[in-house]
């Protein structure tokens, strides 16, 4: 059985020099561009924060209250490669959670998150609440715990009755989606977030696939045509 974290790896090992996740937030002006080796990192420093800073595994949930995003992503894929269960109800106990930059604390250990462009940490935060990017940039670059359960929680309190997932049916879920959504394996896809605003659709289905992305946040009609043309991405509809 397979689970989200093993297909990222693959994904990653592949090339990890390759743009593996390019962000566009048209609001703003925005383009990030992550090799894989580099959204890795990210996840790695992540991983081991909840980890070995936490002591978190599964049975464990992280609440993400954030919006579509490349930081989003990271901690995402973080929290499935330490074994956690991600929520996106606040309405749900949770062990962490990652929120925006102005929101009270909502879990033990809080973290704000202030999508900043280069990643910045973030000042003058209140009580109760880290900075997310300073406290995963002081762990190390390679994740150095536990692999995930694949019969563990990876989603929980789901829509429709608060179900939950495993990390297993995750993965199957998302190889799936891909084939669905026609992505092939080393594909460059970009995704309109205002058609596709669920992670199944703009993050694990492609990595699932082994395909690149190109996420294009707030754009206007029209635009997404010359922006594959410029990435050499297909859309996908």
């Amino acid at each position: 059985m397979s689970t989200i974290s093993q297909l990222f790896a693959a994904t990653v090992s592949a090339d990890p020099a390759r743009p593996l996740l390019t962000w566009y937030d048209d609001a703003t002006g925005e383009r990030t561009e992550l090799s894989g080796a580099t959204l890795a990192n990210w996840v790695a420093k992540t991983g081991n924060l909840l980890v070995d800073g936490l002591g978190l595994g599964p049975g464990d949930v992280a609440s993400i209250a954030l919006p579509p995003h490349w930081q989003t992503a990271a901690i995402m894929l973080a929290t499935w490669t330490a074994g956690l269960a991600v929520s996106h109800s606040a309405e749900l106990p949770a062990d962490v959670a990652f929120v925006a930059a102005d929101a009270a604390p909502t879990a033990p250990d809080t973290y704000a998150v202030g999508l900043h462009p280069f990643a910045l940490p973030l000042r003058g935060l209140p009580a109760g609440v880290s900075d997310w990017v300073s406290s995963a940039r002081a762990h190390g670059d390679f994740y150095g715990g536990p692999a995930a359960d694949p019969g563990a929680a990876a989603l929980v309190g789901l829509p429709g009755g608060g179900g939950s997932i495993t990390h297993a049916e995750l993965a199957d879920r998302a190889v799936a989606r891909a084939k669905e959504l026609d992505i092939q394996r080393g594909e460059r896809v970009l995704i309109d977030l205002g058609a596709h605003p669920r992670p199944l659709d703009w993050l694990v289905a492609p990595l699932a696939a082994g395909a690149t992305l190109v996420l294009s946040h707030h754009t206007a009609a029209g635009i997404l045509d010359s922006r594959a043309t410029t990435e050499r991405a297909k859309i996908i509809p």
